[in-house]
C-alpha cells in the first residue's frame, strides 16, 4: 500500500472511533464529527482547499450509509421505528438531499465550510439545552411530512450529515414518543446519506487533486473505513451512556462543537 494512502486511512481509522464512541455515547450523527475530522486530514494530505470541504462533506454522507446500518436494524428490531412516517418523509429526504448536495457544489470550499460552522453553533444550542422542542401538535398529513424531509435532506446533505439532529426534534414537536423519534431520524438518515453522497460524486467527477480512489468528492478509501469503524464502536458509547450523566456529556460536547464551528469561520 502506498505509504500516502497507508497514513491517511489510519488517521481516518482515529476519526472513526471517537465518532462511533460519541454518536452511541450521545446519540449524535458521525457526520457532526466526521466533516471536521475529514477536513483536516484532507488538507494536511494535500487535497487543494476549494476541493477539501466538498470532499469532506461527500465523503462523510458516504460513510454515514454504512456506519448508520447497525443502528437502523437495532431501531427496527425493537419496534421503534415508524415505518408509515418513514415513508411519508422518504420523497422529500431523497429530493432535498439531491438538492442540497447540488446547492452545496455550486458553493465554494470556504462558503460551504462556513456554512457548516454555522449549523454546529445551531446544534450546540440544542445539545446544551437552551432549544426545546415541547410537544404541541400531531403529525402534518404526507403532503406536509414531505415538505418536512425535503427541508431535512437538503440541510442535511449540504452539511454532510445523516439529520438525525433534525428529524428527530421535529417528530418529537410532532408529539411522537422519543423513542419513536430516534428510531425513524436513524432510518431517515440513510436515504439522505445514499441520494447525498451519490449528489456529490457526481458533482465532482472531473476534479482534479482528490486522493486516489476516489469518484467525483466521494473518497471511497475514507468512507468505508470511518463507516466500519464507526459501526464497531457506537455500541460501546450506548453502554457507556447508561453509566455517566447524559445532560452534562451533551454540554460538554457543545462546548467542542462551538470550539469547531469558531475554528470553521475563521479559517
Amino acid at each position: 500500500m502506498d505509504a500516502e494512502i497507508a497514513t491517511l486511512l489510519a488517521a481516518v481509522a482515529g476519526a472513526g472511533l471517537v465518532a462511533g464512541f460519541l454518536a452511541g455515547l450521545l446519540g449524535v450523527g458521525g457526520g457532526l464529527i466526521f466533516v471536521p475530522a475529514l477536513l483536516a486530514i484532507l488538507a494536511a494530505q494535500g487535497v487543494p482547499a476549494d476541493l477539501a470541504m466538498h470532499a469532506a462533506v461527500g465523503s462523510s454522507l458516504a460513510a454515514i450509509i454504512l456506519a448508520s446500518a447497525s443502528s437502523v436494524w437495532a431501531h427496527a428490531r425493537r419496534g421503534s421505528v415508524e415505518w408509515p412516517v418513514w415513508r411519508a418523509l422518504l420523497p422529500g429526504l431523497v429530493i432535498g438531499a439531491l438538492f442540497g448536495a447540488a446547492v452545496a457544489a455550486a458553493l465554494s470550499g470556504d462558503a460551504l465550510r462556513r456554512v457548516f460552522g454555522v449549523f454546529l453553533f445551531a446544534v450546540a444550542f440544542q445539545m446544551a439545552g437552551f432549544i426545546r422542542t415541547s410537544p404541541q401538535r400531531a403529525l402534518p398529513g404526507r403532503v406536509g411530512l414531505a415538505a418536512a424531509g425535503t427541508g431535512v435532506g437538503l440541510v442535511a446533505a449540504l452539511v454532510g450529515i445523516g439529520g438525525g439532529v433534525l428529524t428527530a426534534p421535529f417528530l418529537v414537536w410532532c408529539n411522537r414518543p422519543m423513542i419513536n423519534a430516534v428510531g425513524t431520524a436513524a432510518a431517515a438518515g440513510m436515504p439522505i446519506a445514499i441520494a447525498g453522497a451519490a449528489g456529490f460524486a457526481v458533482a465532482g467527477i472531473g476534479s482534479v487533486g482528490l486522493p486516489p480512489g476516489s469518484t467525483g468528492f466521494v473518497v471511497w478509501p475514507v468512507a468505508l473505513t470511518l463507516g466500519a469503524i464507526a459501526m464497531l464502536t457506537a455500541p460501546l458509547g450506548v453502554r457507556a451512556a447508561h453509566r455517566v450523566p447524559a445532560l452534562a456529556l451533551r454540554r460538554v460536547f457543545a462546548v467542542a462543537l462551538v470550539a469547531i464551528g469558531v475554528r470553521l469561520l475563521v479559517g
